[in-house]
Protein backbone atom coordinates (compact mmCIF):
# COMPACT_ATOMS: atom_id res chain seq x y z
CA UNK A 1 0.00 0.00 0.00
CA UNK A 2 1.53 3.33 -1.06
CA UNK A 3 1.66 6.34 1.21
CA UNK A 4 -1.13 8.20 -0.61
CA UNK A 5 -3.52 5.25 -0.39
CA UNK A 6 -2.62 4.71 3.29
CA UNK A 7 -3.37 8.35 3.96
CA UNK A 8 -6.83 7.99 2.35
CA UNK A 9 -7.54 4.90 4.48
CA UNK A 10 -6.47 6.70 7.65
CA UNK A 11 -8.65 9.70 6.83
CA UNK A 12 -11.67 7.49 6.26
CA UNK A 13 -10.96 5.59 9.47
CA UNK A 14 -10.68 8.79 11.46
CA UNK A 15 -13.95 10.00 9.93
CA UNK A 16 -15.71 6.78 10.99
CA UNK A 17 -14.29 7.04 14.52
CA UNK A 18 -15.33 10.68 14.75
CA UNK A 19 -18.83 9.90 13.48
CA UNK A 20 -19.22 6.99 15.94
CA UNK A 21 -17.98 9.12 18.81
CA UNK A 22 -20.37 11.93 17.90
CA UNK A 23 -23.22 9.42 17.64
CA UNK A 24 -22.48 8.07 21.10
CA UNK A 25 -22.15 11.55 22.60
CA UNK A 26 -25.61 12.47 21.29
CA UNK A 27 -27.18 9.10 22.13
CA UNK A 28 -30.01 8.77 22.84
CA UNK A 29 -31.89 11.43 20.89
CA UNK A 30 -35.27 9.69 20.90
CA UNK A 31 -37.24 6.95 22.60
CA UNK A 32 -35.68 3.51 22.97
CA UNK A 33 -37.79 0.39 22.40
CA UNK A 34 -37.24 -2.61 24.65
CA UNK A 35 -38.66 -5.76 23.08
CA UNK A 36 -40.00 -8.21 25.64
CA UNK A 37 -40.55 -11.46 23.70
CA UNK A 38 -43.46 -12.53 25.91
CA UNK A 39 -46.88 -11.23 26.85
CA UNK A 40 -47.25 -8.94 29.90
CA UNK A 41 -46.94 -10.44 33.38
CA UNK A 42 -44.03 -12.81 32.88
CA UNK A 43 -40.55 -12.64 34.37
CA UNK A 44 -38.95 -10.69 31.53
CA UNK A 45 -41.84 -8.21 31.50
CA UNK A 46 -41.91 -7.53 35.25
CA UNK A 47 -38.14 -7.06 35.21
CA UNK A 48 -38.05 -4.88 32.09
CA UNK A 49 -40.66 -2.36 33.22
CA UNK A 50 -39.02 -1.04 36.42
CA UNK A 51 -35.60 -1.20 34.75
CA UNK A 52 -36.88 0.83 31.80
CA UNK A 53 -38.40 3.39 34.15
CA UNK A 54 -35.09 3.78 35.98
CA UNK A 55 -33.06 3.94 32.75
CA UNK A 56 -35.40 6.56 31.27
CA UNK A 57 -34.43 8.85 34.10
CA UNK A 58 -30.68 8.61 33.58
CA UNK A 59 -30.78 8.51 29.76
CA UNK A 60 -33.19 11.41 29.42
CA UNK A 61 -35.40 9.59 26.90
CA UNK A 62 -38.44 7.30 27.23
CA UNK A 63 -37.91 3.53 27.28
CA UNK A 64 -40.92 1.93 25.60
CA UNK A 65 -41.80 -1.72 26.35
CA UNK A 66 -42.94 -3.67 23.27
CA UNK A 67 -44.39 -7.08 24.17
CA UNK A 68 -43.97 -9.47 21.22
CA UNK A 69 -45.10 -12.84 22.55
CA UNK A 70 -45.33 -16.17 20.78
CA UNK A 71 -43.38 -19.34 19.94
CA UNK A 72 -41.71 -19.49 23.34
CA UNK A 73 -40.16 -16.08 22.77
CA UNK A 74 -38.84 -16.80 19.26
CA UNK A 75 -41.03 -14.22 17.51
CA UNK A 76 -39.85 -11.29 19.62
CA UNK A 77 -36.25 -12.50 19.66
CA UNK A 78 -36.16 -12.81 15.88
CA UNK A 79 -37.53 -9.28 15.58
CA UNK A 80 -34.85 -7.96 17.94
CA UNK A 81 -32.12 -9.84 16.07
CA UNK A 82 -33.14 -8.14 12.83
CA UNK A 83 -33.41 -4.66 14.36
CA UNK A 84 -31.05 -1.89 13.29
CA UNK A 85 -27.98 -1.94 15.58
CA UNK A 86 -28.22 1.70 16.56
CA UNK A 87 -29.10 1.41 20.25
CA UNK A 88 -32.76 2.25 19.76
CA UNK A 89 -34.02 -1.35 19.89
CA UNK A 90 -33.03 -3.52 22.84
CA UNK A 91 -34.35 -6.81 24.20
CA UNK A 92 -35.01 -8.21 27.66
CA UNK A 93 -34.54 -11.96 27.28
CA UNK A 94 -34.57 -15.23 29.21
CA UNK A 95 -32.60 -18.49 28.78
CA UNK A 96 -34.99 -19.42 25.97
CA UNK A 97 -32.82 -17.29 23.68
CA UNK A 98 -30.24 -20.07 24.17
CA UNK A 99 -32.57 -23.07 24.13
CA UNK A 100 -34.61 -22.13 21.04
CA UNK A 101 -31.71 -22.26 18.53
CA UNK A 102 -30.46 -25.48 20.17
CA UNK A 103 -33.92 -27.06 19.91
CA UNK A 104 -34.18 -25.97 16.28
CA UNK A 105 -30.92 -27.78 15.59
CA UNK A 106 -32.08 -30.91 17.41
CA UNK A 107 -35.39 -30.88 15.52
CA UNK A 108 -33.75 -30.07 12.17
CA UNK A 109 -35.63 -26.81 11.88
CA UNK A 110 -34.31 -23.59 10.41
CA UNK A 111 -33.75 -21.19 13.32
CA UNK A 112 -35.16 -17.66 13.11
CA UNK A 113 -32.22 -16.24 15.11
CA UNK A 114 -28.90 -17.18 16.71
CA UNK A 115 -27.39 -16.09 20.02
CA UNK A 116 -24.45 -14.45 18.24
CA UNK A 117 -26.87 -11.93 16.73
CA UNK A 118 -27.01 -10.22 20.13
CA UNK A 119 -24.60 -8.25 22.29
CA UNK A 120 -25.05 -8.84 26.05
CA UNK A 121 -25.47 -5.58 27.96
CA UNK A 122 -26.12 -6.85 31.49
CA UNK A 123 -27.73 -9.66 33.46
CA UNK A 124 -30.22 -8.47 36.07
CA UNK A 125 -31.55 -11.55 37.85
CA UNK A 126 -31.01 -15.33 37.97
CA UNK A 127 -33.79 -17.11 39.85
CA UNK A 128 -34.34 -20.85 40.17
CA UNK A 129 -37.67 -22.19 38.97
CA UNK A 130 -40.17 -23.84 41.34
CA UNK A 131 -42.89 -26.40 40.72
CA UNK A 132 -46.28 -24.88 41.54
CA UNK A 133 -49.70 -26.50 41.85
CA UNK A 134 -53.02 -25.12 43.08
CA UNK A 135 -53.48 -25.08 46.82
CA UNK A 136 -56.61 -27.25 46.44
CA UNK A 137 -54.73 -29.94 44.51
CA UNK A 138 -54.26 -33.36 46.12
CA UNK A 139 -50.46 -33.03 45.99
CA UNK A 140 -48.76 -32.00 49.20
CA UNK A 141 -45.26 -33.11 48.20
CA UNK A 142 -43.24 -33.78 45.07
CA UNK A 143 -43.46 -37.49 45.88
CA UNK A 144 -47.29 -37.24 45.73
CA UNK A 145 -47.08 -35.50 42.37
CA UNK A 146 -44.61 -37.99 40.90
CA UNK A 147 -46.68 -40.97 42.13
CA UNK A 148 -49.87 -39.75 40.47
CA UNK A 149 -48.24 -38.66 37.21
CA UNK A 150 -46.56 -42.06 36.89
CA UNK A 151 -49.86 -43.81 37.67
CA UNK A 152 -51.72 -41.88 34.96
CA UNK A 153 -49.22 -40.92 32.25
CA UNK A 154 -50.23 -38.21 29.77
CA UNK A 155 -53.14 -36.96 31.90
CA UNK A 156 -51.58 -34.39 34.27
CA UNK A 157 -51.03 -31.12 32.39
CA UNK A 158 -48.69 -28.18 32.82
CA UNK A 159 -48.42 -24.72 31.30
CA UNK A 160 -45.30 -23.27 29.72
CA UNK A 161 -44.07 -20.32 27.67
CA UNK A 162 -44.01 -22.45 24.51
CA UNK A 163 -42.10 -25.34 22.96
CA UNK A 164 -38.54 -25.28 24.30
CA UNK A 165 -39.32 -22.05 26.12
CA UNK A 166 -37.87 -21.35 29.53
CA UNK A 167 -40.55 -22.95 31.68
CA UNK A 168 -41.01 -25.83 29.24
CA UNK A 169 -37.35 -26.80 29.56
CA UNK A 170 -37.49 -26.46 33.35
CA UNK A 171 -40.42 -28.88 33.57
CA UNK A 172 -38.86 -31.29 31.09
CA UNK A 173 -35.70 -31.43 33.19
CA UNK A 174 -37.82 -32.60 36.12
CA UNK A 175 -39.86 -34.92 33.90
CA UNK A 176 -36.68 -36.54 32.58
CA UNK A 177 -35.21 -36.94 36.07
CA UNK A 178 -38.42 -38.43 37.51
CA UNK A 179 -39.52 -40.39 34.41
CA UNK A 180 -42.78 -38.47 34.01
CA UNK A 181 -45.08 -38.17 31.00
CA UNK A 182 -47.32 -35.11 31.13
CA UNK A 183 -49.46 -33.01 28.81
CA UNK A 184 -47.68 -29.85 27.71
CA UNK A 185 -49.95 -26.80 27.23
CA UNK A 186 -48.00 -23.83 25.79
CA UNK A 187 -48.91 -20.18 26.33
CA UNK A 188 -47.32 -16.95 25.12
CA UNK A 189 -46.26 -15.51 28.47
CA UNK A 190 -45.78 -16.01 32.19
CA UNK A 191 -48.98 -14.28 33.25
CA UNK A 192 -51.10 -16.53 31.05
CA UNK A 193 -49.32 -19.64 32.32
CA UNK A 194 -50.12 -18.78 35.93
CA UNK A 195 -53.70 -17.76 35.13
CA UNK A 196 -54.20 -21.13 33.43
CA UNK A 197 -53.12 -22.88 36.62
CA UNK A 198 -55.34 -20.76 38.87
CA UNK A 199 -58.34 -21.25 36.56
CA UNK A 200 -57.92 -25.01 36.56
CA UNK A 201 -57.02 -25.28 32.87
CA UNK A 202 -53.72 -26.99 33.77
CA UNK A 203 -52.52 -28.88 36.83
CA UNK A 204 -49.04 -27.48 37.35
CA UNK A 205 -46.50 -24.94 36.14
CA UNK A 206 -42.84 -24.06 36.57
CA UNK A 207 -42.23 -20.42 37.49
CA UNK A 208 -39.81 -18.30 39.46
CA UNK A 209 -40.73 -17.52 43.07
CA UNK A 210 -40.97 -13.84 42.14
CA UNK A 211 -43.43 -14.37 39.31
CA UNK A 212 -45.93 -16.08 41.63
CA UNK A 213 -45.00 -14.41 44.92
CA UNK A 214 -48.45 -12.86 45.30
CA UNK A 215 -50.21 -16.16 44.74
CA UNK A 216 -47.90 -17.90 47.20
CA UNK A 217 -48.62 -15.23 49.81
CA UNK A 218 -52.38 -15.43 49.21
CA UNK A 219 -52.33 -19.20 49.57
CA UNK A 220 -53.63 -19.88 46.06
CA UNK A 221 -50.68 -22.04 45.04
CA UNK A 222 -48.52 -24.65 46.72
CA UNK A 223 -44.84 -25.05 45.90
CA UNK A 224 -43.64 -28.67 45.79
CA UNK A 225 -39.97 -28.25 44.90
CA UNK A 226 -37.31 -25.82 43.72
CA UNK A 227 -35.04 -26.57 40.79
CA UNK A 228 -32.00 -25.19 42.57
CA UNK A 229 -28.80 -26.33 44.21
CA UNK A 230 -29.89 -24.93 47.57
CA UNK A 231 -33.28 -24.05 49.00
CA UNK A 232 -34.72 -20.70 47.96
CA UNK A 233 -34.17 -18.12 50.71
CA UNK A 234 -37.77 -16.88 50.55
CA UNK A 235 -39.11 -20.47 50.61
CA UNK A 236 -36.95 -22.15 53.26
CA UNK A 237 -39.48 -24.93 53.93
CA UNK A 238 -39.59 -26.05 50.29
CA UNK A 239 -37.04 -28.79 49.55
CA UNK A 240 -35.14 -28.88 46.27
CA UNK A 241 -35.96 -31.51 43.67
CA UNK A 242 -32.52 -33.00 44.24
CA UNK A 243 -33.21 -33.31 47.98
CA UNK A 244 -36.30 -35.31 47.06
CA UNK A 245 -34.41 -37.71 44.85
CA UNK A 246 -34.81 -36.09 41.43
CA UNK A 247 -31.63 -34.35 40.39
CA UNK A 248 -32.17 -31.24 38.32
CA UNK A 249 -31.46 -27.52 38.35
CA UNK A 250 -32.75 -24.68 36.23
CA UNK A 251 -32.23 -20.96 36.70
CA UNK A 252 -34.32 -18.38 34.94
CA UNK A 253 -32.15 -15.32 34.34
CA UNK A 254 -33.13 -12.03 32.79
CA UNK A 255 -30.73 -10.03 30.65
CA UNK A 256 -30.68 -6.94 28.49
CA UNK A 257 -29.30 -7.27 24.96
CA UNK A 258 -28.62 -5.09 21.93
CA UNK A 259 -28.38 -6.32 18.33
CA UNK A 260 -24.86 -7.41 17.41
CA UNK A 261 -23.01 -4.63 15.63
CA UNK A 262 -24.27 -1.88 17.94
CA UNK A 263 -21.35 0.60 18.20
CA UNK A 264 -19.18 0.07 21.27
CA UNK A 265 -19.63 3.65 22.57
CA UNK A 266 -23.42 3.14 22.57
CA UNK A 267 -23.07 -0.26 24.24
CA UNK A 268 -20.89 1.35 26.91
CA UNK A 269 -23.47 4.10 27.41
CA UNK A 270 -26.15 1.47 27.89
CA UNK A 271 -23.95 -0.54 30.27
CA UNK A 272 -23.45 2.52 32.44
CA UNK A 273 -27.17 3.30 32.33
CA UNK A 274 -28.22 -0.24 33.32
CA UNK A 275 -25.69 -0.38 36.15
CA UNK A 276 -26.92 2.93 37.54
CA UNK A 277 -30.56 1.87 37.13
CA UNK A 278 -29.98 -1.48 38.86
CA UNK A 279 -28.68 0.40 41.90
CA UNK A 280 -31.62 2.81 42.09
CA UNK A 281 -34.28 2.32 44.74
CA UNK A 282 -36.94 2.28 42.02
CA UNK A 283 -35.59 -0.96 40.57
CA UNK A 284 -34.41 -2.45 43.86
CA UNK A 285 -37.78 -2.00 45.52
CA UNK A 286 -39.60 -3.43 42.49
CA UNK A 287 -37.46 -6.57 42.59
CA UNK A 288 -37.78 -6.82 46.37
CA UNK A 289 -41.57 -6.66 46.06
CA UNK A 290 -41.38 -9.57 43.64
CA UNK A 291 -39.07 -11.53 45.96
CA UNK A 292 -36.51 -11.55 43.14
CA UNK A 293 -32.89 -10.90 44.17
CA UNK A 294 -30.78 -8.79 41.84
CA UNK A 295 -27.81 -10.78 40.52
CA UNK A 296 -26.12 -8.23 38.30
CA UNK A 297 -23.43 -9.09 35.76
CA UNK A 298 -21.84 -6.47 33.50
CA UNK A 299 -21.40 -7.07 29.77
CA UNK A 300 -18.14 -9.04 29.73
CA UNK A 301 -19.02 -11.21 32.73
CA UNK A 302 -22.50 -11.78 31.31
CA UNK A 303 -20.99 -12.85 27.97
CA UNK A 304 -18.81 -15.39 29.79
CA UNK A 305 -21.84 -16.61 31.76
CA UNK A 306 -23.75 -17.02 28.46
CA UNK A 307 -20.99 -19.22 27.05
CA UNK A 308 -21.10 -21.53 30.06
CA UNK A 309 -24.90 -21.58 30.24
CA UNK A 310 -25.07 -22.44 26.54
CA UNK A 311 -22.77 -25.43 27.08
CA UNK A 312 -24.86 -26.64 30.03
CA UNK A 313 -28.23 -26.23 28.31
CA UNK A 314 -26.95 -27.75 25.06
CA UNK A 315 -25.98 -30.88 27.00
CA UNK A 316 -29.37 -30.99 28.76
CA UNK A 317 -31.44 -30.53 25.58
CA UNK A 318 -29.32 -32.91 23.53
CA UNK A 319 -29.89 -35.51 26.20
CA UNK A 320 -33.65 -34.90 26.05
CA UNK A 321 -33.77 -35.19 22.27
CA UNK A 322 -36.71 -34.01 20.17
CA UNK A 323 -39.46 -33.30 22.74
CA UNK A 324 -42.99 -32.16 21.93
Amino acid sequence: MNIQRLAHVMVRLMAVVAATTALAQNYPERAITVIVPFTPGGVSDITARPLAAAMSGNLGQPMVIDNKGGAGGAIGMAAAAKAKPDGYTLMMALPSMITIPISDRISNRASSFQVNQFKPIARLTADPTVLAVRADSPWKTLADFVRDVRAKPDTVSYSSSGLYGTTHVAMEILAYAANLKMVHVPYTGGGLQVNALLAGHVDATMQTPGAIAGHIASGKVRILASMSRERVATLPDVPTATEQGFKGEYYLWTGLFAPAGTPAPIVNRLRASVKEAANQNLFKSAMATLNTPIQYLDSDDFASFMVEDTKRLDAVLTNMGDIK
